[in-house]
């Protein structure tokens, strides 16, 4: 049997594609950082080798230290974490920062998959689905005190892969709803919110009353959410002028529009919008982005690096990058679904899910559908701990599916 036989060669391929390609845009927005990002990624490299060339049963038997580690790292940025653009959840070594965020995520990724695969594991027992919130909802509510509302959001991610293990698409459609009554209550009067909820819920009720089974639990459960829909529609426009200003701000320019808060929350969009819109369909031409050469966008090297990508390439760049993640996500959850092993299968889930979320987070906020929120564009924004922290999820799974291939079992 060749060595090369269960390595993937097509999601390898678009993983060195996607940062190749970064490294050359973001060398287009600043010389220098694109010179270390190359610096990054040759680590990235190094670490992805000894990774695949370790033993795969590594990061099962250790998933519980790993992810004690990553919480451990989090809850140590409150005494000794760096503050950068208002947010304290980096720590700083001389010239070098790291973002522990990102490792808490492979930490959270193994031990939910180390848990799940185990012999007593079942959802439809409470004391199962309460642990395996519990490995999510411990790391999610620290970063949430930091406070770094977008890393938060990614930990949604997970419940995706709870889903593939039997999880109730009950509670997707609770948490969309909820967060749909928040944001509309903030564009219209809470009463008619709250009104449309009662409505809805009656015809809901009323299709699906002779096959429901009205004990207790069952009737608490509507009542309570009901009255929580409607608290939350009443107190959206309280939550709201309760935040920051700048996070205030960022909800609010979906609504106002980013030319209302020009010179605060609405100005990186601003330009971002007209970076991506001037590139027309075949793009300015590499560095000849003029929005991007301007230094106009600040932090465009990151978060806002996939308008450089429409300004230079255009639509036609931005359109095949953006295939390129989509087969790329698709193939890691192809990959995922494959595999013999419940822990790598659930492992795979987790990693194909925190791309999902990042992509689609990162682009809608760039193009206006979504708030700012601070997510790095995986292996494409620049940034050490967030290129490291992918590429080590990245060949953490293809050892895994490597093994699992070459597996006699």
């Amino acid at each position: 049997m060749k060595w090369t036989e269960g390595i993937d060669k097509l999601g390898l391929g678009l993983y060195f594609l996607l940062c190749i390609f970064a490294i050359a845009n973001i060398y287009s927005v600043d010389q220098k950082l694109g010179e270390k990002q190359f610096v990054f990624f040759c680590i990235s490299l190094v670490v992805g080798l000894v990774i695949f060339v370790g033993r795969s049963k590594f990061f099962e038997n250790m998933a519980g230290i790993i992810y004690i580690g990553g919480v451990l790292l989090l809850i140590g940025l409150f005494p000794f974490g760096k503050e950068i653009l208002g947010q304290k959840n980096w720590y700083k070594f001389g010239s070098f920062t790291m973002q522990p965020v990102e490792f808490a995520k492979i930490g959270t990724a193994l031990m939910l998959a180390n848990y799940v695969s185990g012999p007593d594991f079942n959802l439809k027992n409470r004391k199962s689905l309460l642990t395996a919130l519990a490995i999510i909802g411990i790391p999610a509510v620290v970063v949430l005190a930091i406070p770094d509302v977008g890393s938060m959001l990614v930990f949604i991610a997970f419940f995706i892969a709870l889903y593939r293990e039997g999880l109730s698409g009950f509670l997707f459609g609770l948490g969309f709803i909820f967060a749909a009554v928040f944001l509309i209550s903030l564009a219209i009067p809470p009463v008619y919110v709250a009104a449309a909820v009662v409505l809805i819920a009656g015809v809901l009720i009323a299709m699906n009353y002779h096959r429901m089974s009205w004990d207790v639990i069952t009737i608490s459960g509507i009542a309570g959410s009901i009255l929580l829909l409607c608290g939350l529609a009443f107190g959206s426009p309280y939550i709201l002028e309760k935040l920051p200003k700048h996070q205030r701000e960022r909800i609010e320019v979906l609504y106002k529009g980013e030319k209302a808060f020009r010179d605060t929350s609405g100005y990186n969009l601003l330009y971002s919008k007209t970076a991506i819109g001037s590139g027309g369909i075949w793009g300015k031409g590499y560095r000849e982005g003029s929005v991007t050469q301007g230094k106009f966008v600040p932090e465009q090297q990151t978060d806002y690096i996939f308008c450089a990508v429409g300004e230079e390439w255009g639509f036609v760049g931005s359109a095949l990058l953006v295939l390129c993640y989509m087969v790329y996500i698709g193939r890691i959850y192809y990959l995922a679904e494959k595999q013999k092993s419940t822990f790598n299968r659930v492992f795979g889930y987790c990693f194909a899910s925190i791309l999902l979320m990042h992509f689609s987070i990162n682009l809608g906020m760039v193009m206006g559908l979504f708030p700012t929120v601070g997510i790095p564009l995986p292996y494409f924004s620049y940034g050490g701990s967030s290129l490291l922290a992918f590429s080590m999820m990245t060949f953490i799974f293809f050892k895994l599916n490597y093994s699992d291939k070459n597996s006699l079992v």
